[in-house]
C-alpha cells in the first residue's frame, strides 16, 4: 500500500482523516435490508445500479492509491480523466458478489487510510495535475 514515512508526521486535518476512515462504512447502513436483486437493479435505463456505483467506489480506490504513489515518487505527475467504463478492474469486479465487493471496499479503504494517516507534511504537500481539476495536493 502507501507507505511513505519521513522524519516528521503532520496531522492530517481531522475532517479529512475522519472521512477517510469512516465515510465508506455508512454504505453498509444505507444498503442494509436491500435484496441482492434490488441492489443490482438499474432504476433508470442506462444508469448504474447501486451495486455498480459501489463497484465504482471500490475500484477507483486502486486508481487513487496509484495516483498518490505517483505524486509521492514523482514531480507533479499529470493524470488522465478516469472513466469506469474504460477500467478493466471495474468490469471484472462487476462480476463479483456483493459481499466480495463490499469486503474489498472495506479492506482497501482500511489499507489506504492507514498509509495516508502516516504521511508527513512534505508528503501531504506533494502535487499532481488533473485535466479538469488542475493542480492539486494529496489532501
Amino acid at each position: 500500500m502507501i507507505d511513505h514515512k519521513q522524519a516528521t508526521t503532520m496531522q492530517m486535518p481531522s475532517s479529512i482523516s475522519t472521512r477517510l476512515q469512516y465515510q465508506h462504512k455508512s454504505l453498509i447502513e444505507l444498503i442494509d435490508g436491500i435484496s441482492d436483486e434490488e441492489f443490482r437493479q438499474a432504476i433508470y435505463p442506462g444508469k448504474w445500479s447501486i451495486f455498480e456505483n459501489i463497484v465504482h467506489l471500490e475500484t477507483y480506490q486502486h486508481i487513487f492509491i496509484h495516483r498518490v504513489r505517483l505524486m509521492l515518487d514523482g514531480s507533479n505527475p499529470t493524470f488522465d480523466r478516469y472513466t469506469a467504463e474504460a477500467d478493466p478492474l471495474f468490469h471484472e469486479h462487476c462480476a463479483k458478489s456483493s459481499r466480495e465487493v463490499m469486503q474489498e471496499l472495506l479492506s482497501t479503504r482500511k489499507e489506504l487510510a492507514a498509509g495516508m494517516l502516516s504521511f508527513t507534511e512534505n508528503d501531504l504537500a506533494k502535487t499532481g495535475s488533473h485535466p479538469v481539476y488542475g493542480p492539486m495536493n494529496i489532501t
